[in-house]
C-alpha cells in the first residue's frame, strides 16, 4: 500500500505516492479519517510564514492507527488524535511543564519532508507519529467534524482557559470570533461563566450566540457591554493589536487575560505598567498546549451541549485532489474549518457531518 500526500513546494501543491514507512519503536502509523485547514496552514500559503520546504502541511486531523511499532502509546485499530508536535520529556521546559516548547520539538505539518519522516502532515492519507507525541483516543460516535480540530484549535483554547485560571463564576470577555475564538464561547459557556463575544464580522457574532454568547458587540460596543455583563476573564483570539490594546482596557479590577492569538509579528503594543499594577490585572501568554490540554479537548467535545453548533462550523470535505479549492475557500473564510478528507475510502463509523449551516464551503 502506498500514501498520499499534498505537499507544498513553497510556490504550489503536487500530489506525491510514498511507500509506507517502516515504524520504528515507539512509532504509529494513522489512517487520517478527516484533516482541517489551520489558520497557520493559510498563512504559509499566502507566504506570510515562512517554513521548510517541500513539507505537507496541516496538523489538524482525526484518524485511525493501523500500525505500530514496539512501545507505542495505543493499539492498532484505535480512533484518534494527537499532538501538534512531539516532546522529550527531559528538557527543562518539558520538566518545567511547558512540553509544546521542547528544545526537540517536531511539529507535524511544519517540518520538511525526509526519507525518514515523509508523512509529517495531515494533508495526506496516512501520518507517520514519532515518540513523544502526545495520542488521544477519541470516541467512536463523536462525529469526524467535531474532533478533527482538537489537536490544535480545541486543545489551544483548552490550555489557555487553564492557564488563565477560567472558572464557572467567571465573566468572559473572547474577542476574536474564528475558530478559536468560537470555540472558547462554548468551552467557556459549558465550565458555567457568562460570556460576552467581540468581532467585527455580524456573521461571526450570529456563531457566537448560536454557542452561549449572552451577549455581542462589535470593538466599539465593546467597552460598555463588558461593563455592564463584566470581565473577569477576557480571551484575546484575534491577535490584532488594537484587539490585544482592548483586552487590555476593558479587564475588570483583578482581572484576568490571556493573549492567544499573537503567533505573528506585528505592531508593537503601548502598556500603561502603572495601569495593570493597581488594577491587579494578570496577563498570560498562551501557545499551543500540553497533552493534558489535548485529553480535556476530548472530553470537553465528548460531553459538550453545543457539540452540534461546533460541528458545524466544519465545511464538507474536499477531497486530496481538490486541496487547492480548499485553500482557496478557507481563505475566503467560508467556513471557520475548511475539512479535507485525504482517501475517499476513509469514512467515519459516526454520523456523517454536515456543511456549516452559516457558512458552509460550496462545492
Amino acid at each position: 500500500m502506498n500514501a498520499s500526500a499534498a505537499v507544498w513546494d513553497g510556490h504550489g501543491f503536487s500530489l506525491a505516492d510514498d511507500a509506507l514507512p517502516d515504524l520504528g519503536p515507539g512509532e504509529s502509523l494513522v489512517e487520517v479519517e478527516l484533516a482541517t485547514i489551520c489558520g497557520s496552514d493559510l498563512h504559509t500559503v499566502a507566504g506570510d510564514r515562512l517554513g521548510p520546504t517541500p513539507s505537507v502541511l496541516g496538523h489538524e486531523a482525526v484518524g485511525r492507527v493501523v500500525g505500530t511499532g514496539p512501545g507505542a502509546p495505543v493499539a492498532t485499530g484505535a480512533r484518534v488524535v494527537w499532538t501538534i508536535g512531539t516532546s522529550c520529556g527531559g528538557c527543562r521546559p518539558c520538566r518545567r511543564g511547558v512540553p509544546q516548547k521542547c528544545v526537540h520539538v517536531r511539529k507535524y505539518g511544519h517540518q520538511q519532508r525526509t526519507d525518514g519522516w515523509r508523512l509529517n502532515g495531515t494533508l495526506a492519507s496516512y501520518v507517520h507519529l514519532l515518540p513523544g507525541t502526545g495520542v488521544v483516543r477519541v470516541p467512536e460516535e463523536l462525529p469526524a467534524a467535531l474532533v478533527a480540530p482538537a489537536g490544535c484549535a480545541t486543545a489551544t483554547v483548552t490550555c489557555a482557559a487553564r492557564r488563565v485560571g477560567l472558572g464557572p463564576a467567571d465573566a468572559v470577555v473572547v474577542i476574536g470570533c474564528g475558530m478559536l475564538g468560537l470555540t472558547a464561547v462554548a468551552h467557556a459557556t459549558d465550565l458555567g461563566a457568562s460570556v460576552v463575544a467581540c468581532d467585527v464580522d455580524p456573521a461571526r457574532l450570529d456563531l457566537a450566540r448560536s454557542l452561549g454568547a449572552v451577549a455581542v458587540a462589535e470593538p466599539a460596543q465593546l467597552p460598555q457591554l463588558a461593563a455592564s455583563y463584566g470581565a473577569d476573564v477576557v480571551l484575546e483570539m484575534s491577535g490584532h493589536h488594537s484587539a490585544v490594546t482592548a483586552a487590555l482596557d476593558v479587564v475588570d479590577l483583578a482581572g484576568r487575560v490571556a493573549l492567544v492569538g499573537s503567533v505573528s509579528p506585528g505592531p508593537t503594543v503601548a502598556v500603561d505598567p502603572e495601569q495593570l499594577v493597581r488594577r491587579l490585572v494578570t496577563v498570560v501568554g498562551s501557545h499551543n498546549y500540553a497533552p493534558a490540554d489535548l485529553v480535556e479537548a476530548v472530553a470537553f467535545l465528548s460531553g459538550s451541549t453545543r457539540a452540534g453548533a461546533l460541528r458545524g462550523l466544519v465545511s464538507t470535505a474536499y477531497s486530496l485532489e481538490e486541496v487547492d479549492a480548499a485553500f482557496r475557500a478557507a481563505s475566503r473564510g467560508l467556513a471557520p474549518r475548511v475539512a479535507v478528507r485525504p482517501d475517499p475510502r476513509v469514512t467515519s463509523r459516526s454520523p456523517s457531518a454536515p456543511g456549516a449551516t452559516s457558512g458552509a464551503v460550496p462545492r
